[in-house]
């Protein structure tokens, strides 16, 4: 049965702009403040009593958002990839009613550091941490997770690792769920362009989920030239090589070309990142529901 459940302290009303979010990292003191039915999906804001009590009830199925900390164009917050794995976890598990972990923010950005404000860990700690989340719950009954990742291609192999090791270690299943990948029956329907960076996708994302972080005004579109067999986004059906991150000398041109984006966010709107958002959520519900299905196989 479906859970609606409030939205929790991690997005808090803006004062004097209803409809308007803050992301509320900064002032973890409150994330005390319930939802109102007093519903909680956030592994951090329990008591162990109650990750027990969730535990005994059969839901054993814990969700993981994974993402980034690195520049996003002159417009969008270094949290972006993040931001956008931790609510759609959020959403999903408000309606499902599984666990959320805390996010873990960083991700793989070396092809970032360029710019100030980037945090890159090194792909084996990603792994390693992940594996060690995974780990620690699967000692306490936990058996099924949905690792969402909000940092595209760039995270998707040592999660790939660390998912295969823990499903062959500790008996367990993981799934690992990427916007990117989720998104292409609905990219063209919305006119969006291809997959970039900070372009029209994320940014009306982020229009839609974290308005007071967005700032258009700044936006600048840029489409870089196009090489020859390679193409990144997985809605393109062209021969490709495989992804291999820029160097910082490249970056270092970039940031002076586009301010660190590619594609055209000239073009992102609310509406779009709305329609956007609710087809991403329902998908996460679909892949949590058909997991949960999946309990005694």
């Amino acid at each position: 049965m479906l859970l609606e459940i409030s939205r929790t302290s991690l997005f808090q009303e803006l004062d004097g702009y209803p409809g308007r979010k803050r992301f509320n990292t900064w002032k973890l003191a409150e994330m005390a403040s319930r939802a109102k039915s007093g519903s909680k999906v956030w592994l951090q804001e329990m008591r162990w009593q109650e990750v027990e009590k969730l535990r005994n009830s059969g839901v054993g199925l814990a969700v993981i958002p994974v993402g980034s900390v690195e520049q996003h164009g002159f417009h969008l917050p270094a949290g972006t990839d993040s931001m956008v794995a931790i609510r759609l976890a959020e959403d999903a598990a408000q309606r499902t009613g599984v666990l959320v972990t805390p996010p873990l923010w960083f991700g793989w950005s070396p092809h970032h550091l360029a710019y100030p404000g980037t945090i890159s860990i090194r792909p084996d700690v990603l792994s390693e941490i992940l594996f060690d989340i995974v780990s620690s719950l699967a000692t306490q009954g936990f058996n099924r997770f949905v690792i969402v990742n909000g940092h595209r291609i760039a995270n998707i192999p040592w999660i790939q690792i660390s998912a295969e090791r823990a499903q062959r270690e500790l008996g367990v299943r993981v799934l690992i769920y990427d916007p990117a990948y989720m998104s292409k029956e609905i990219a063209d329907r919305l006119g969006f362009g291809k997959v970039g960076h900070a372009e029209e996708i994320e940014t009306s994302h982020m229009l839609h989920i974290m308005p007071n972080l967005v700032r258009m005004e700044k936006a600048r579109d840029y489409i870089p030239p196009e090489r020859k067999l390679y193409h990144v986004d997985p809605r393109i059906p062209k021969d490709t090589v495989c992804y291999v991150p820029g160097t910082a000398k490249n970056l270092e041109q970039a940031a002076k070309d586009s301010g660190g984006g590619h594609g055209r966010p000239s073009l992102a709107t609310a509406e779009k990142g709305s329609e956007l958002h609710e087809h991403l959520v329902g998908r996460l519900i679909e892949v949590i529901n058909e997991l949960n299905g999946a309990r005694n196989d």
